[in-house]
């Protein structure tokens, strides 16, 4: 990110909150502009690199700066399983700032990708989930620990294992905060940054991951963008309540703002979403657009209940465009296109005026030509 980027650990600290990172930060290496430290937190733990962050048994981790080195993973060692250390880290910040405001972010790196987990967890479920599936990784050589995923002889139990991992995490967070008395002013809030992937041996049809949705992690379709969220905050949210308001990630820094008492950038697209957690009149997005740079290239978008998805639009500007009625069909299954040209023309309009272009060619699609109609 560019050095001048005010991202909501600036805003929170700018409030008097202090702020923390733990897990995954893919937003600029160590020594650049962007790494965590310069981007608004007072506190780091975790793996700076994407790549890196695809390894459960790293040889080191950073902390704040510096990288603090796992010395029971060296070689093909398997003895510092890095979420423990990550979780520990978690807990000690949290009691170290009990008596202050804290801003918490806590990117969670399982189950992405690797799917590796202690042999306490794994005895817990292995055969349970038959018939396995195996992975045949990197396990060695130049690239091992690199990227390349390594081998999972048994999938499933391992992605069980994993689950059981977040889990049992989420709980002793929410004892520490039992414990520290901080339950009655904490808001916490869980989601996913995106639907299920099929990589390094995950089976999201083996655990029907997506539900009735259609796509997986990349695909614009319901089942790559939609993810569930849980947010928690003691006598503010009614316990069990439901929402089905419509919402997307850059709705979060308008709603730490409101909560903060901060200014919301002008830059910033996003919604508040305080009023629907604490069960009052909430407004709505006109729609919600998404682009994807990869696999040809992908747009898609939201208005009310119409849904419009567009693929292969780097090499085909002109890809029709398929509409789909979310109110009956969630699962993306039939095509209205045909049938509704008025909806397909009116968000083929949003589409063009959603987005500002790119100083960076790359990122921008071809345009679309005028039709000879």
């Amino acid at each position: 990110m560019p050095a001048d980027t005010f991202t909501m650990a600036h805003m929170m600290k700018q409030a008097g909150y202090t702020t923390g990172v733990f897990g995954k930060w893919g937003l600029g290496a160590p020594g650049t502009a962007s790494e965590p430290l310069k981007m608004g937190f007072d506190r780091f733990y975790g793996y700076n690199c994407q790549r890196h962050a695809h390894h459960y048994y790293p040889y080191y981790l950073w902390n704040d700066n510096q990288r603090d080195l796992l010395w029971n993973n060296f070689g093909h060692e398997t003895g510092d399983y890095a979420p423990d250390f990550i979780q520990q880290e978690v807990l000690s910040w949290i009691e170290e700032n009990q008596n202050r405001p804290f801003f918490l972010y806590y990117a969670l790196i399982q189950p992405h990708a690797e799917m590796l987990a202690p042999e306490n967890y794994m005895e817990r479920y292995r055969g349970k989930f038959l018939p396995e599936k195996s992975y045949k990784g990197v396990d060695g050589g130049p690239r091992f620990r690199k990227g390349p995923y390594a081998s999972q002889p048994e999938a499933h139990a391992a992605f069980a294992a994993m689950m059981n991992i977040i889990d049992d995490d989420v709980g002793e967070l929410m004892d520490k905060l039992e414990a520290l008395n901080l339950s009655e002013n904490t808001l916490i809030i869980f989601t996913s940054d995106n639907g299920p992937h099929r990589e390094a041996g995950h089976d999201p049809e083996y655990f029907d991951s997506n539900g009735p949705l259609r796509g997986h992690k990349r695909d614009l379709y319901e089942g790559g963008v939609r993810v569930p969220m849980i947010a928690w905050w003691k006598g503010k949210i009614e316990p069990g309540s439901i929402s089905d308001h419509v919402s997307a990630f850059w709705d979060v820094m308008p709603t730490m703002a409101e909560i903060a008492g901060q200014p919301v950038p002008e830059s910033v697209d996003g919604i508040s979403f305080l009023p629907e957690l604490l069960q009052k009149e909430q407004a709505e997005h006109d729609y919600l657009y998404w682009e994807f740079h990869e696999l040809k290239g992908r747009v898609a978008i939201r208005n009310g209940k119409w849904k419009g998805v567009r693929y292969k639009v780097s090499v085909d500007a002109n890809s029709p465009l398929e509409l789909y009625d979310l109110s009956n069909d969630p699962g993306e299954s039939k095509n209205v296109a045909k049938d509704h040209p008025e909806i397909v023309e009116k968000l083929d309009a949003l589409i063009k005026s959603a987005r500002t272009p790119s100083p960076n060619p790359r990122f921008n699609f071809p345009q679309q030509k005028k039709s000879d109609h």
